[in-house]
């Protein structure tokens, strides 16, 4: 079968993708893939990536943010070289609970959490969670509202034939095409980010992670958890975003006590990879206006 794309070998992502600084940890039975930088005793920035994303979306954000920060990654369960969760359960609960669980394992009790799309409705629902553990919230375009033509108590992801299909096929040209919408300036996807995209979603286990992730996918109504949420928080979006639409902001915005939305223009959904300086601007000005 000509485009049938067989999952990468695990030692040989690993080499690739788990070079130093990166570290493994067993959470309740689960191996977790991690970065932790900077000073251990500064404090802790917790950074949470996308749906079909990996660790290594904040790269560039690291490398500045852990002058000054405990900086803390993870591949998320069901992504990159974690995988999938032997539970298979990625509900909202879930996916808070296991966040818990690696602070727990990694000694972390407080912290600033940032989350982009997927990892941003972790961060909120984690922040609703567990109030007294998230200082500072950086939501970064993130999931929870229905986007246009979405209903509540309904599911988001038509998955169909298609789900089925990507176990077992997925060229490159795919995921290139996947992709691109994730950006403004098409341009910015380059050969190296694309290739990082196309090796961890073929990482063993992350597929049929993914599509299991989209079948259980519900969309609920957020406003009474986000209610709970106490911390200063920053939303960040890009005006292009063609995954969720920067106008969700508002919706946002009416609910959270004490919130700044800041969306940037040229900007698509991807702004920590498309121009990753100039959103960490706008972190980095938060930060520092909410110190601790």
């Amino acid at each position: 079968m000509i485009f049938f794309t067989p999952d990468l070998d695990r030692q040989e992502a690993e080499q690739r993708y788990a070079q130093p600084p990166s570290q493994f940890i067993n959470v309740k039975g689960l191996r977790v893939h991690y970065r932790d930088t900077g000073d251990k005793n500064a404090p802790a920035l917790v950074l949470l990536h996308g749906f079909g994303s990996s660790l290594q979306t904040w790269d560039e954000w690291a490398k500045v943010l852990e002058k000054n920060y405990r900086v803390i990654r993870l591949d998320l369960p069901g992504f990159g070289l974690t995988g999938a969760s032997f539970e298979h359960d990625y509900s909202d609960k879930a996916d808070v609970e296991r966040v818990e669980d690696f602070f727990k394992a990694i000694g972390v009790n407080q912290s600033t959490v940032i989350g982009h799309s997927m990892g941003g409705k972790i961060a909120w629902n984690f922040a609703s969670t567990y109030p007294e553990q998230v200082q500072r919230l950086i939501l970064i375009a993130p999931d929870g509202f229905p986007v246009p033509g979405q209903a509540l108590g309904k599911k988001p992801y038509d998955v169909g034939m298609i789900g089925d299909v990507i176990q077992f096929i997925m060229p490159r040209f795919l995921v290139k095409k996947s992709l691109e919408p994730a950006f403004f300036d098409s341009s910015k996807l380059s050969d190296a980010l694309l290739n990082r995209y196309y090796d961890l979603l073929r990482a063993p286990t992350v597929r049929q992670a993914i599509l299991q992730r989209m079948r259980q996918t519900v969309t609920t109504d957020p406003v009474e958890r986000l209610k709970k949420i106490n911390a200063p928080t920053l939303l960040l979006w890009g005006q292009e975003d063609q995954m969720i639409p920067s106008t969700n902001s508002n919706d946002y915005a009416k609910v959270l006590s004490h919130c700044q939305t800041v969306v940037l223009t040229k900007a698509g959904h991807l702004l920590q990879e498309e121009n990753p300086q100039i959103a960490l601007k706008v972190v980095v000005e938060f930060l520092d206006a909410n110190k601790f």
